[in-house]
């Protein structure tokens, strides 16, 4: 789903929300003047100007969100606060989003200055604990005033360094403790320097470097600025060579030109590397081969000795790889190689499961079919195959009880949820999203049990702030309501404009649910506006080719509009892209360009293909909307549905057929 922001537009007062019962379930919007404080102060947040926060600050005193107030006022000069000035701000807010997230901030400021003793003091206090380099600076502190660290910290450390893809002063200065203690070795902190090039961070490099072996720096700067250069310079006497800069370079290579470093690997280097050099090295060639839907990523992938050298993201690629060759016991053994958290992830359950039902045997079927039986539901792209293959389709659950009287009050009198409505209301979106996920998901260990969980949904859907409404929904373990996490507003405006076309409305509501959540004023940081997020240029033209006059992209904004261009365009691309859902949803986010190319190759059944899908954001967004198209469909038509008759199988393109419409945006 698209980032976005909510256009303020004119509307009822948002204190209603707190202080009426009466029109609640319409939105609301910035009209008062100490609604304005607070979209002023916002404002001056985000450019830092501390003098302006300050002297708006006493304005927003008794505003339903002053703690957001004196949140960015402290926050923009903390630094240079006074711990009395925070602790005056943890008593006055106690209990609420704003005074952890500043514990959050304050405590990051403890770490930097090393303020130990204090830090110690503040840390216990943190509720969220989201915070990894907080986490890094939490055993410094504790190594410091206590002594010798543990083995059990180290490793704590060093999974936090790694996780982290940017440089961060608190891991990376436990790291070096650790490192100095003996309890991380030298060549942990070259793994970090490999992952850190391998995902193009030369900074998070260079920092690890400077912790292991600072005389070779000058060595990296020579790297990073141009691998080929150093490796060339090199040639001649490659014993000589560093070889921890040797891997850097050809890591470095491989990002652009896999197959050029895969030369080099293969004819000169590889024999002053140790295996797991050559192996992490093979893995991250063959990724970017995977990436670039080259046929001979497996050849690289074939060169690895030891899965086990490989990070879970090589791997996956090497899944993907195979799928694509057809290798089914690669596959099987592939995620099998994968960390234990990787492999519960739905997608590698189901495609060890398919690898295991592809080879065959008694044994190997049986342990297929337990497999789906696990992951098998309406819940995602992979729990609806997994359905299919035991020979079921999707049908909507009976919902559950709904909350009860006392329930909707709880959640109604739910101070933080209250807060974040408010800040919804009045164009603070980003504000009360957290404020809202802090309320159901972090103010009490473990977040909220599932009625209440419905309930804090309930309220949100009565509200129209459809996206707390899904994705509260979607935090119950226990109970599931099919309707409530998939909503449809606009009912009668979908219905009758995607079957005006010949559109399958359930697809069209399972894009919008992916794009917007329904919020219609939302428009994206690139500019898409509305339920069904169109780009200016793309409504110009589909306003054109379907002869809409008078069109201005003003008007994407209304319902109407949006969903007649949203649907319209679709429409174009479902037919250039041969009735394919998959391609024409890959279409609409990544643009048409990229799945043309992408369908040339083999053909593939469509779960293969898309799996395949080199953007992560698309491959997710593709996977999303099919499935949600599932469950639209089985709801709308109350009859059982199957995810796999939506998908077929995607191949290059008939030549006998017209040509695409090359003008599709």
């Amino acid at each position: 789903m698209m980032q976005f922001q909510v256009i303020v537009a004119p509307c009822r007062s948002a204190l209603a929300v707190l202080f009426g019962a009466l029109a609640l379930s319409l939105p609301v919007c910035a009209q008062t003047p100490a609604d304005d404080v607070l979209l002023q102060m916002k404002q001056a947040f985000e450019r830092n100007d501390k003098a302006r926060l300050s002297a708006l600050l006493p304005q927003a005193g008794g505003h339903p969100l002053e703690a957001w107030a004196a949140y960015w006022e402290l926050k923009a000069r903390l630094p240079d606060a006074s711990a009395a000035e925070v602790q005056a701000f943890f008593t006055r807010y106690a209990g609420t989003y704003q005074e952890d997230r500043l514990r959050n901030d304050w405590l990051l400021v403890l770490g930097k200055n090393r303020d130990w003793q204090n830090f110690a003091a503040t840390h216990p206090g943190f509720r969220m604990g989201d915070d990894r380099e907080v986490s890094c600076y939490a055993i410094l502190a504790d190594a410091v005033r206590n002594g010798q660290p543990t083995q059990e910290q180290a490793q704590e450390v060093r999974r936090n360094w790694f996780a982290q893809r940017n440089s961060d002063d608190g891991c990376l200065a436990a790291a070096g403790h650790m490192l100095a203690a003996g309890l991380l070795a030298p060549q942990d902190v070259w793994k970090k320097a490999r992952m850190a090039v391998d995902t193009n961070r030369p900074k998070a490099a260079y920092d690890a470097i400077a912790l292991v072996d600072p005389d070779l720096l000058k060595l990296f700067q020579q790297v990073n600025a141009n691998p080929a250069k150093f490796l060339a310079g090199h040639a001649a006497a490659p014993a000589r060579a560093p070889k921890e800069m040797v891997v850097l370079a050809l890591l470095k290579m491989g990002a652009n030109d896999p197959d050029a470093a895969a030369r080099l690997l293969d004819a000169k280097w590889g024999a002053v590397l140790t295996a797991e050099e050559r192996n992490r090295l093979w893995g991250a060639l063959g990724r970017q081969a995977a990436t670039r839907l080259l046929p001979w990523a497996t050849n690289y992938f074939n060169n690895v000795t030891k899965n086990s050298d490989l990070t879970d993201d090589m791997l996956a690629w090497r899944v993907r790889a195979s799928l694509r060759a057809g290798s089914w016991k690669d596959v099987q053994s592939t995620i099998e190689a994968m960390s234990p958290a990787q492999q519960q992830e739905p997608a590698w359950i189901y495609w060890k499961a398919r690898a295991l039902a592809q080879q065959g045997g008694d044994g190997r079927s049986a342990e297929a079919k337990a497999l789906y039986e696990n992951i098998a539901g309406t819940k995602g792209f992979y729990e609806l195959l997994a359905l299919n293959e035991l020979g079921r389709s999707a049908i909507p659950p009976d919902r559950p009880q709904p909350p009860s009287a006392q329930e909707k009050a709880a959640a109604r009198a739910n101070p933080g949820l209250q807060r974040a409505l408010y800040a919804i209301g009045i164009g603070l979106r980003t504000e009360g999203v957290r404020e809202w996920n802090y309320a159901t998901n972090l103010h009490d260990k473990g977040g909220m049990g599932d009625r209440e969980l419905l309930a804090a949904a309930d309220l949100a859907c009565e509200r129209q702030v459809w996206d707390r409404c899904i994705n509260t929904s979607e935090r119950t373990k226990s109970i599931l309501d099919i309707e409530q996490r998939y909503p449809m507003p606009y009912r009668d405006t979908v219905l009758d404009k995607s079957r005006a076309i010949g559109l399958d409305p359930a697809y069209v509501y399972g894009l919008i649910r992916q794009e917007s959540r329904f919020i219609m004023d939302a428009r994206s940081s690139v500019g898409a506006t509305g339920l069904m997020q169109i780009m200016p240029a793309t409504a110009r033209w589909t306003a054109r080719k379907i002869g809409l006059s008078h069109f201005t992209p003003a008007l994407m904004t209304d319902p109407g509009t949006n969903i007649t261009i949203g649907t319209n365009y679709l429409k174009l691309a479902l037919d250039d892209f041969d009735g394919s859902m998959a391609l024409a949803a890959a279409a609409y986010n990544a643009g048409p360009g990229r799945p043309r190319a992408w369908r040339n190759g083999p053909a593939l059944e469509a779960a293969i293909w898309i799996e395949n899908i080199p953007f992560n954001e698309t491959r997710d967004y593709v996977k999303k909307v099919i499935a949600n198209t599932t469950v639209y469909a089985a709801l709308l038509t109350s009859k059982p549905q199957s995810i796999k008759n939506r998908l077929g199988n995607i191949g290059p393109r008939d030549e006998s057929k017209p040509e695409p419409n090359q003008d599709l945006p």
